[in-house]
């Protein structure tokens, strides 16, 4: 898709389905605290507490984190495959079917599936370590998987709304109508297409689309908004490739 060119502080900055009340957040657990209590004060179940987190049992310890994102629901579609749903949302097919206990990859239209958008497997959110600094933010935080590769790249950000943009992304991701989707532009030679990465001080991201100068070690950040992607700049940053 086409990009629209901003310029900042005289430097020339190139720009390259989640719905809108899902929320990221990561809470640590503190003496006295219950799933319960937690779920009340986060509106949203024990049930999905567990799931998101891959607990077995109720018991929780003293300076855990436990993620807390806000679940969506999401109808299955004719044509639809567990690997492009988990990809529009920034997971993984894995996690879909641990979630919604699936046995296979078989899904079909009106099936209802739970999803926590953006969210790592379930086995590295569970009981960390003990907390001794101030806890990071889900947005900047070090992503808990194993990861394959981290590379550092320019970054740069780019939005749907730009004169003579059709909004599709180079893998169908319907940017207009999913503008809280978490995608990047990249150098498929780099960072391949469908990637699951964790962008430094973004977050978690799938790479769903590219960009005429996307090339090498750059990368485009999709931003909803005009101001705030014009504000981005131009950056140096850590992407680590999940999968």
């Amino acid at each position: 898709m086409r990009k629209k060119v901003y310029s900042l502080l005289a430097a020339l900055t190139i720009w390259g389905a989640i719905s809108a009340n899902v929320q990221a957040k990561e809470i640590v657990v503190k003496k006295g605290d219950t799933l319960w209590a937690i779920s009340r004060n986060n509106g949203i179940s024990v049930q999905d507490i567990k799931a998101l987190n891959g607990l077995s049992s109720d018991l929780i310890h003293p300076n855990d984190q436990l993620n807390v994102t806000l679940s969506k629901k999401y109808i299955v579609q004719s044509g639809d495959t567990l690997w492009g749903i988990a990809r529009t949302n920034g997971t993984t097919v894995n996690n879909l079917k641990r979630w919604n206990q699936l046995n296979s990859d078989l899904i079909r239209p009106g099936l209802q599936l739970v999803i926590y958008p953006n969210t790592a497997e379930p086995s590295t959110i569970t009981a960390k370590a003990p907390v001794k600094t101030a806890v990071k933010s889900a947005e900047t935080q070090v992503p808990a998987e194993k990861s394959s590769k981290t590379i550092t790249v320019t970054a740069t950000a780019y939005t749907a709304s730009c004169e003579g943009c059709s909004g599709i992304t180079k893998t169908g991701v319907d940017l207009n109508a999913n503008p809280n989707a978490k995608v990047i532009a990249v150098d498929p030679n780099v960072i391949p297409l469908g990637s699951k990465v964790y962008v430094e001080g973004h977050g978690y991201a799938t790479a769903a689309d590219t960009g005429g100068a996307i090339k090498g070690n750059r990368i485009d950040v999709f931003i909803p908004d005009q101001k705030s992607a014009m504000e981005f700049g131009r950056k140096q940053v850590k992407v680590t490739i999940i999968n």
